[in-house]
């Protein structure tokens, strides 16, 4: 009996599994014709390059430009008073907006995860010196509320562009 039972489970699991390989296989395969099919669709004529454009950013040859990354990790001294705290946040806040401005700043943000890496700037800089001396301006740096991790990173030089689209959008300000 128990032999029975086993060879029934034992062929029911080996059904289910042909059946979920042939589920994800079709949604794969429908994946793949959407993609085609959308593919086919581009004038890839109509598509130009502003070349113009691309030097105006200090794009290469690929539309890519080498930036500065910096992970903002927890830094040893985060037992501040809860004034301290909000004091510093918005420090940190305002020379955001000044780096901004500067344009050497063109994304930052906090993950949200409650982390030890805790966000990201990616500069607009290729050194990792220029960098370095940007991140020493940060009240929270200063601090020792945050620390930096900077690296050299090679992105789409449509970023420069970041700042601009997002001075447009926000109803608020921090």
């Amino acid at each position: 009996m128990q032999h029975l039972l086993l060879s029934f489970w034992s062929q029911t699991f080996i059904k289910l599994k042909i059946m979920s390989a042939k589920i994800i296989f079709s949604m794969t395969a429908c994946f793949l014709a959407s993609l085609v099919s959308f593919s086919q669709n581009i004038d890839h004529q109509t598509i130009t390059k502003d070349t113009a454009l691309a030097k105006q950013l200090g794009a290469d040859e690929y539309g890519m430009k080498q930036y500065v990354m910096a992970f903002l990790k927890s830094g040893p001294y985060r037992s501040q008073s809860k004034e301290e705290a909000a004091r510093l946040q918005k420090a940190h806040l305002d020379n955001i907006g000044r780096m901004a401005k500067e344009g050497k700043l063109l994304v930052a943000g906090p993950f949200m995860d409650n982390g030890e890496v805790r966000g990201i700037y990616i500069f607009n800089v290729t050194s990792l010196e220029e960098a370095k001396a940007l991140t020493e301006t940060d009240p929270a740096i200063q601090a020792g509320s945050l620390t930096m991790e900077l690296r050299p990173w090679y992105g789409s030089a449509a970023l420069m562009k970041v700042v601009e689209i997002h001075n447009s959008l926000p109803q608020k300000e921090f």
